[in-house]
């Protein structure tokens, strides 16, 4: 008989929250001050009583087990748990042995360790479902008789284990008390569920120019694999549906996501946009990536505060990458948004294919073997030049095939001097349609040698690693310039990353011939315990001036400007980055610097960038900005959030925002503003507002920053 209870309480964790089949988890463990029998066909435990299989655990005051009736009755108090995640309290429960239907008084389930249910009565059903009569819903923290912050009063609660769902009859929601709304029925998800159908939280948006109005997602799922995202987004002056939608497959992913508006801006206009991503495994280790963009409302995505971005780009790659080969082929569409600039007259189509290859020969070094096919076209077939800011023809279309062979090898040389030898030929064949300025074919040879030389000096003191390193780099490049547009070469970043190179332009239709030498120091501070540093100065020597670059970009002398960069990263998390180009008077040409500070209770970046005036770079005037984005804790349940930038130049802002978010266990609560000062032919400043209550405890785990109420 006493085997029997054991066997019976081995299955009671299944009594409110387990799955309907119990497993065997090893045996019960039966720990009591007194067990007894009571004539031939009960049995029972009393003091203390405590059962433990798996990772379930049971203590009750007494169990009893009556063979006769073959029921099962537990006197309390009751306190169940299974895991981390499950919890029962109850006075007293009446089941039967198999422990499929039964009742609970006085129960109390905690899911997930963050939402309560309480019940004057708790019943069983079929192993899958709980039924509570005049239950009380929340996730807030109870102080005595004072009302939680939300709490939700249903006639009945049923919790379905299988769908992991809360069904509510009779459901009222009230807020510190007070009722706030009913309804007859209401379907939420329990803790545990991260997908299944139904509305998200809402958010209320305000706009200057669209009014206040309503957002409300409902999530379709579609399967284990699909799932759609509707939000219908209705102000008094728009009707707007957001959507999203999103597959896995078993060797890749796609997501995308739109939305389409009748609005009083544009009344006579239906305006939509999509933007959509993914990627696959193909065989033999290719990938497969796109990216996809579209509108057909330059201002759509402003005024809807979609993105930012003023160009769009739609493009599809399939690439490989193994240790010593690269392919790579893809083709790409852009779209302009900018005021002065015309897709038809831009470069709108473009395919690009690469092929590298490295071997390593038997004499040493590595060989390094490239081709490159790049075509670009323009929409127009205008043979002269318009009102752009370029000086090519409107329809000019350009082919170029580049072809390369290098070896280069590195060795040691005495007191520690490192050095790298490089030489090889690059090929260009360039093909140009639509401009009569230039010569349909054009090809050459650009045979190139390069010498570098580094001698680092190290100390070590005091756990603190000091490196100092000269650089130098001397290389040739011969050939001739070639008689073709300057298409893809038109701005040029001077940095430590191209210091030490043959040709800083990004591509071949330029490229730096003659002698030069690269002049350069690095300083590196290394503390494991401490701050890091590094701080680089650079600088170009030419024996005559390359007229391709421009006035701003620093190359343009026979001496370059100045280039000084530096990093700076502690353990507090601060890290700063900054990088100038100075003349030789000492005149900032282009700047910019970052800072960041990451910590327990802040997080700040901050930007300035400074680019002086350049007609080349199609820059007429200056461009001075500043920007910083920031968040903050003001209490241990409120977060502040700060964002700005403004044009120094111009004096005047060009956006500000703030927010503040409250969370504690049961609620986040988020309001936020925002303003666009910038205004144009198409787009005019705007102001935003948004505010989102959440509950937590439906299909929302508490985060570990979370700060739960105390009672006082």
């Amino acid at each position: 008989m006493l085997r029997r209870l054991l066997l019976i309480l081995l299955l009671l964790p299944g009594l409110a929250l387990a799955q309907a089949d119990t497993t065997d988890d090893g045996p019960a463990m039966l720990v009591a001050d007194r067990v007894w029998l009571e004539g031939r066909s009960r049995v029972t435990a009393e003091g203390s009583v405590e059962v433990l299989q798996g990772d379930a655990r049971l203590r009750a005051a007494r169990v009893s087990y009556d063979r006769d009736t073959d029921r099962l009755t537990v006197t309390g108090p009751i306190v169940l748990t299974r895991g981390d995640n499950e919890l029962v309290l109850a006075d007293a429960a009446a089941l039967d042995a198999d422990l499929r239907n039964g009742m609970i008084r006085g129960a109390r389930m905690v899911l997930n360790q963050q939402l309560q249910l309480a019940a004057a009565r708790l019943d069983r059903v079929d192993a899958r479902y709980s039924q509570l009569t005049r239950a009380t819903v929340s996730s807030c923290q109870v102080c005595g008789t004072r009302p939680p912050l939300w709490q939700i009063k249903a006639r009945r609660v049923i919790h379905d284990q299988e769908e992991k769902q809360l069904y509510f009859d009779d459901a009222r929601m009230e807020v510190m008390g007070v009722p706030i709304f009913w309804l007859p029925r209401m379907r939420l998800p329990d803790p545990d569920q991260t997908r299944v159908t139904g509305f998200l939280i809402p958010s209320i948006k305000r706009n200057s120019q669209l009014a206040t109005g309503l957002k409300v997602p409902y999530f379709i799922t579609l399967g284990d694999h699909r799932d759609v995202l509707l939000t219908p987004y209705v102000s008094a002056k728009t009707r707007t549906l957001e959507w999203r939608y999103r597959q896995a497959f078993a060797k890749g992913r796609i997501e995308f996501a739109g939305a389409v508006s009748r609005d009083d801006l544009k009344p006579s206009l239906t305006r939509a946009y999509i933007e959509g991503k993914g990627h696959f495994q193909l065989p033999r280790d290719f990938r497969l990536d796109f990216t996809l963009q579209a509108v057909n409302d330059p201002a759509y995505l402003t005024d809807y505060d979609y993105s930012e971005a003023d160009r769009l780009e739609s493009e599809i790659t399939v690439s490989r990458i193994r240790r010593d080969e690269y392919i790579s082929a893809g083709l790409a569409h852009y779209r302009t948004l900018r005021l002065n600039e015309d897709t038809d007259t831009i470069p709108s189509i473009i395919a690009d294919a690469s092929y590298e290859r490295r071997f390593f020969p038997k004499w040493g070094g590595e060989v390094r073997l490239s081709a490159e096919n790049h075509s670009h076209l323009r929409y127009s077939d205008t043979l002269v030049d318009g009102t752009d800011d370029d000086t090519l023809s409107d329809g000019l279309d350009l082919s170029r095939l580049t072809v390369g062979a290098h070896w280069m090898n590195a060795w040691t040389l005495p007191a520690g001097i490192r050095a790298e030898g490089r030489i090889g030929v690059d090929i260009d064949s360039f093909r140009t349609v639509q401009d009569p300025g230039f010569p349909t074919s054009e090809s050459g040879a650009t045979p190139s040698a390069a010498l570098t030389l580094r001698w680092p000096w190290v100390r070590h003191r005091n756990g603190v690693s000091e490196v100092v390193e000269p650089v130098a780099m001397l290389t040739w490049s011969g050939g001739s310039p070639l008689n073709v547009a300057n298409d893809e070469s038109t701005r040029v970043e001077f940095d430590e990353g191209n210091l030490l190179t043959l040709s800083r332009f990004p591509a071949p239709d330029r490229r730096e011939r003659g002698g030069q030498l690269a002049l350069g120091v690095n300083w590196t501070r290394i503390d494991p315990e401490g701050w890091d540093a590094r701080l680089t100065f650079g600088s170009v020597l030419r024996r005559a001036p390359d007229t391709n670059f421009s006035a701003s970009s620093g190359l343009g002398g026979d001496t370059s400007d100045l280039l000084i960069a530096a990093q700076l990263r502690n353990r507090a998390g601060l890290t700063l980055t900054a990088r100038g180009l100075f003349d030789h008077k000492l005149t900032v040409n282009k700047a910019e610097a970052r800072a960041s500070w990451s910590s327990d209770k802040l997080d700040l970046s901050a930007g300035y960038v400074w680019l002086s005036a350049d007609p080349a770079e199609s820059r007429p005037v200056s461009v001075s900005e500043w920007s910083f984005e920031s968040e903050f804790d003001i209490t241990r349940t409120l977060r502040g959030q700060l964002a700005g930038r403004y044009d120094i130049a111009a004096d005047e802002p060009i956006s500000a925002g703030f927010g503040v978010i409250y969370s504690n266990e049961c609620v986040d609560v988020a309001l936020s503003a925002s303003r666009r000062f910038t205004s144009s032919t198409i787009v005019t400043p705007a102001t935003d507002f948004s505010f989102t209550i959440g509950l937590r405890g439906f299909s929302a785990r508490t985060s570990g920053g979370t700060v739960a109420r105390s009672c006082r």
